[in-house]
């Protein structure tokens, strides 16, 4: 039996790296809280098999699939998806363009997806590359379609009550695994209008070769009149090489001198531009260099001044400080020098006596005497404190002149510098208005330059004209001589020096050709060669009329084809929707404890039309019928139990749910896809509801494999395998296999 055996994922929307589901029971339940990524299972799911809807993907390029990136992680480059499926009862089918089986001999077949950053698409089915439209092909002679019945998401799953009768049908059938023959109808199409596009251009060709049967016929009669022609062709002919051959010749000459005269010209406007541009200077180069170096020196000397302006200010600053100093100076009786070397010794043998005792407390004892001494000596010192302070205060007086004379030449020097600057910007303006002048002669120099680079650019297109005509001119001559051989050359012996003008050789050269082509059209070998012509071309009508019976044999029976597989997809559709009905009703009636439910067939009637505007009217209005056969559809009928409601928009929210639920179940019974997919269908479920929805799920089980994203506890009771989708440190997604426990957990 065909089973999906995984999928992998990688690079897909939120799934950074590799990751692997392994479908290994017959219902896998995926949980995760919001935001995990677990629904972008269900669309790596529907992008790998073909989905074509951005939306049903939520996105809106392609490049939204790529893994975006996070904080720890980088940006994705490209999102590929593959999927896997069991095929030892080789039931996957394949044909080529003409119909023929493709061998897929492989117990695994395989079917990839690949989107890459600029937005390219690949498919690739068992390893090698394929095409949109053989995967489709593929799926459908498993069932699964590109209606995506077998793909339920929340939100989606009253899709089949919203749509169109038409559209409903076209998904039924899709569910009824009648998209194969719906293929082979559109095959058949395709082969009937390149049928009759073949027919066209065959009748066409027989058309064509009619006229030309009767001219071989009458061949004969026109070939004596071959010779007049020819006798006409070589009058014409040297008339039109002589005069042609001396155009050439005066052209040649022509154009040679010009192109001389204009290289001379070209050499001396080149040769006054250079000297032009050797004489020019660039403005003011040394007097902007040297006003650059001026700029550069006053900045730099403003930066000085600004210095010295800080430092006088400190200078001032300490002169105030020192003088405060002194206010503060208590009076003080002055010591004799007598007094103070007592004082000194005594401190002397007091530290001497500090340094013989081993007692650290006396030692103490002895620092304090010493301290009480200094302190003494200190208060008896004051005089000369002042002195030193009236010192001090001389020398940063002296400081300050000496900065106020450095600010003063430094100004002086400022003043200088920018008397400099202005004299050097009045010369250089002096000289811009002098290189204005140089510019427009220079400017006058390159137009006459550029006007004699056009005329030598005409020259040589001029040449590349005469060239042509010089190769017209010899494929003349090869193409007289094929027809009138050596007599061609007749035309050198010519002794006439006239030139014709150019439309009387353009006439004569239209009446040459009419002549040749008359000539090539009766032939030049006579009648064995006209009769072998007529044999050619009799024998090729027979040919394509043959061709014509073969393909009308092939128009009828592709008609014939397609209306035995529009009956077939009829007999069966029908038979489907009875077996659907059966589910359907028993669905419906499980959902919602009772009431009923069907599918009817219906015929959509002609829509009428208005004769345009400018067709011609009658008194009365005209109303015509839109051509084409009327469509059917399908209509969706339901019973509520203890209700009068029947029609599907009156119904609730979550009865339409349900309807869609019962409907969309009822049709996998009836022909059931290999697996299908439930993403949070159950969600608006109550707890009764959910366990009919388990019931349901398990008998879906016994035909299908079932995939089912739920947050619904009762739904994951009833899965074999359960893998959690959580959102890792590192901003990807993470799969994990979980038991029942720990899915409750998870999910929430």
């Amino acid at each position: 039996m065909m089973r999906l055996k995984n999928l992998e994922i990688n690079g897909f929307k939120s799934f950074s790296k590799k990751t692997v589901l392994e479908f290994v029971h017959p219902v896998v339940a995926i949980v995760g809280p919001n935001g995990s990524g677990k629904s972008n299972v269900v669309e790596a799911i529907r992008f790998v098999l073909g989905e074509q809807s951005m939306k049903s993907m939520r996105g809106k390029l392609g490049t939204d699939l790529i893994f975006k990136g996070s904080k720890n992680l980088p940006k994705g480059t490209s999102a590929t998806v593959s999927i896997y499926f069991n095929n030892e009862d080789k039931v996957f089918k394949l044909t080529n363009e003409v119909g023929e089986n493709v061998d897929l001999n492989f117990d695994t077949v395989s079917i990839g997806r690949e989107v890459y950053s600029d937005g390219l698409n690949k498919y690739v089915l068992n390893g090698g590359e394929a095409r949109l439209k053989d995967v489709n092909n593929l799926l459908a002679s498993v069932n699964i379609g590109s209606s995506g019945h077998h793909i339920i998401s929340q939100g989606e799953a009253d899709r089949i009550l919203n749509a169109s009768i038409k559209d409903r049908k076209e998904m039924i059938e899709d569910a009824l695994g009648l998209k194969v023959y719906q293929y082979k109808i559109k095959d058949a199409e395709r082969k009937l209008e390149r049928t009759e596009e073949n027919m066209k251009e065959v009748s066409i060709l027989r058309r064509e070769n009619a006229p030309h049967l009767n001219f071989l016929k009458k061949q004969m009669e026109k070939y004596e009149k071959a010779k007049e022609m020819r006798i006409e062709l070589s009058s014409l002919y040297n008339s039109y090489l002589h005069s042609e051959s001396i155009y050439l010749k005066e052209e040649v000459n022509k154009l040679k001198s010009d192109r001389e005269r204009i290289e001379v010209e070209l050499r001396n406007i080149e040769q006054e531009l250079s000297q032009v541009e050797g004489e020019e200077e660039s403005v003011g180069s040394e007097k902007a260099t040297k006003l650059h170096s001026l700029e550069r020196d006053l900045n730099e000397i403003h930066v000085l001044k600004n210095e010295l302006e800080r430092k006088l200010g400190r200078i001032e600053g300490m002169i105030e400080a020192e003088e405060n100093r002194k206010k503060d100076i208590p009076e003080s009786v002055a010591l004799s020098e007598v007094e103070i070397r007592k004082i000194v010794e005594e401190i002397e043998g007091t530290l001497d006596e500090a340094v013989a005792s081993s007692n650290l407390d006396e030692v103490k004892e002895i620092l304090k005497r010493v301290k009480s001494i200094l302190n003494k000596f200190n208060q008896n010192d004051n005089s000369g404190r002042e002195e030193k302070i009236n010192s001090v205060i001389l020398e940063f007086k002296e400081a300050e002149n000496k900065v106020r004379n450095e600010i003063e030449n430094i100004k002086q020097k400022e003043k200088s510098i920018n008397e400099e600057i202005a004299n050097l910007k009045k010369a250089i303006e002096e000289e811009i208005e002098e290189k204005r002048g140089k510019e427009k002669e220079k400017f006058t120099l390159k137009v006459k330059h550029q006007e004699l680079s056009s005329a030598f650019e005409l020259i040589s297109v001029k040449e590349a004209n005469l060239s042509r005509e010089t190769e017209v001119f010899e494929n003349e001559i090869k193409e007289g001589g094929a027809l009138l051989g050596d007599e061609i050359f007749s035309y050198k012996e010519n002794p006439s020096t006239d030139v014709l003008d150019r439309v009387t050789q353009e006439e004569n050269r239209r009446k040459i050709e009419r002549i040749k082509i008359k000539l090539e059209d009766i032939g030049i070998g006579g009648e064995k060669d006209i009769l072998k012509e007529f044999e050619e071309v009799s024998s090729r009508d027979a040919f394509l009329g043959k061709e014509m019976e073969d393909l009308t044999k092939s128009m009828e029976s592709l008609k014939e084809l397609i209306i035995n597989l529009k009956s077939e997809i009829d007999i069966l559709f029908k038979e489907g929707v009875k077996k659907i009905n059966k589910e359907f009703n028993e669905f419906f009636g499980l959902m919602f404890g009772g009431g009923n439910a069907s599918l009817s067939i219906v015929v959509e009637e002609k829509r009428k039309k208005r004769k345009s505007e400018d067709e011609e009217e009658t008194d009365e209005e005209i109303i015509e019928e839109e051509e084409g056969e009327p469509e059917q559809g399908v209509d969706i009928n339901v019973s509520l139990p203890h209700k009068k409601v029947k029609e599907l928009h009156a119904l609730s929210g979550g009865e339409r749910s349900l309807t869609s639920i019962a409907l969309l179940f009822a049709m996998s019974q009836v022909n059931p896809p290999p697996f299908l997919v439930l993403d949070e269908t159950d969600a608006a479920l109550d707890e009764a509801n959910s366990r009919k929805y388990g019931d349901m799920i398990e008998k879906l089980s016994k035909h299908s494999q079932l995939i089912v994203v739920t947050h619904n506890r009762e739904t994951m009771s009833r899965a074999g395998v359960l893998y959690g989708v959580t959102i890792g440190s590192d901003g990807a997604s993470k799969l994990l296999s979980v038991k029942f426990e720990e899915a409750q957990a998870i999910a929430k």
